[in-house]
């Protein structure tokens, strides 16, 4: 027991100390957003909007976190990231203490399209920092440690939010989330500088980089991730309903085996990145990988009536997704070019945006006409296209790779 702590411990090892400070930032950050969680109930129980209203703001919602992945991703390269963090993170506290304020449809639609546009312009730019303040080797380390912040920050929040609720009202989750994204601000402030990033970060600068829309390879990369965001946010919006409606399982169990996937990436996710980088594996194809037994996990779904086979469809999609998301992470990263990693980064996390937008409803309305099954089988299908695109690039990206080292002999 002693042995595996120390070895899980020692997968933390050679961090660098900015890391461990963006961790925190971004830890007390996610802490505080409670408001997201618990925006329907707000809509529904406090403001008394319908369904309907309820969808048009949360498309909003969706539509300003597409507009701020790029304009993040633009500004960082423009004015650095730390400035766009900085500024992101004191704004998007302001600008919850004043949304509560708003209560018709079209001042919400308005204010919360502004709120998740200031708060989501931060994302590209906290992948460039981490770039920034990670050495070479350390980069996939990093950014999983980073994703570890986040999921802890997502499961305590929901948490802190009930509490709130019960003891302030919603009124309280504004206040608290506007404190939270002021509080890391300032830590940033005393904490990091850009100057010190030059010192870490070793990476040679390519003179006359490409814009990330102009990179073939790397935009179908990003088609290819915006299929597997497409099919894994299902298990925040059609999965759980599943779980309730043919498996007749209680908010409880469907709770607790939500919380099952941020419990195995908390304990598991950084000793699996580091056994991964220690063999062979290239990052694309643990990718591949990880977007295969996502796809699987809901095609086991098809197989027995047994309802402990959502537990295992659970531990197959959280495997997907740890192996996924930080290698996917780290390819965009090494894929992208000095001078324009702001560029395409925004675009990495504009792809995420639209599987929000794009995912949830159109496995709403899946469901709807043909029924679980049969969405299950698309959501199988998606995989295998994704899947098709993926060995594309890892093709396209070796075959560069070759050019490259013939070029420079």
């Amino acid at each position: 027991m002693k042995k595996l702590l120390l070895n899980y411990i020692d997968t933390f090892s050679g961090l660098s100390k900015e890391v461990w400070w963006l961790a925190l930032i971004t830890l007390i950050n996610r802490m505080g957003a409670m408001v997201i969680p618990f925006l329907s109930l707000y809509l529904s129980d406090d403001l008394c909007f319908t369904l309907k209203e309820i969808g048009w703001v949360m498309s909003c919602y969706g539509f300003g976190s597409l507009l701020g992945a790029w304009l993040g991703g633009k500004l960082s390269d423009k004015v650095g990231y730390y400035k766009v963090i900085l500024t992101s993170l004191l704004l998007t506290g302001v600008s919850f203490f004043v949304v509560q304020y708003f209560t018709s449809f079209w001042s919400i639609c308005i204010s919360f399209f502004i709120l998740i546009t200031v708060a989501d312009a931060a994302r590209p730019a906290f992948f460039v920092a981490l770039s920034a303040y990670s050495k070479p080797e350390n980069k996939t380390r990093s950014l999983t440690f980073i994703r570890l912040a986040i999921n802890l920050g997502f499961s305590m929040a929901p948490a802190l939010g009930g509490f709130l609720i019960v003891t302030l009202g919603y009124a309280g989750l504004f206040w608290v989330d506007g404190i939270t994204c002021i509080i890391a601000g300032f830590i940033m402030i005393k904490t990091l500088h850009p100057k010190k990033a030059r010192i870490i970060d070793k990476e040679v600068v390519i003179d006359n980089p490409t814009p990330a829309i102009s990179d073939a390879t790397y935009m179908l990369f990003l088609v290819a991730l915006t299929l597997f965001g497409f099919i894994f946010v299902q298990y925040f919006s059609t999965i759980p309903l599943y779980y309730k409606e043919v498996h007749f399982l209680s908010e409880k169990s469907i709770g607790l085996i939500l919380a099952m996937n941020g419990v195995l990436i908390f304990i598991f996710e950084m000793p699996l990145i580091a056994y991964l980088e220690s063999t062979s594996l290239s990052k694309i194809r643990n990718v591949i990988h990880g977007f295969i037994l996502t796809g699987i996990s809901f095609l086991i779904l098809l197989i027995t009536p047994w309802a402990g086979i959502v537990i295992i469809g659970m531990v197959m999609a959280t495997v997907g997704e740890m192996i996924s998301f930080p290698f996917g992470n780290s390819f965009a990263l090494d894929r992208s070019k000095k001078g324009r990693q702001g560029d395409y980064m925004g675009y990495y996390s504009m792809s995420f945006s639209l599987a929000h937008i794009f995912g949830h409803n159109t496995g709403m309305q899946f469901i709807n006409i043909y029924g679980y099954d049969n969405a299950w089988l698309f959501m199988g299908g998606i995989s295998a296209i994704g899947t098709i695109l993926l060995i594309i690039v890892k093709y396209k990206a070796s075959k560069e790779k070759t050019i490259h080292i013939a070029s420079t002999r």
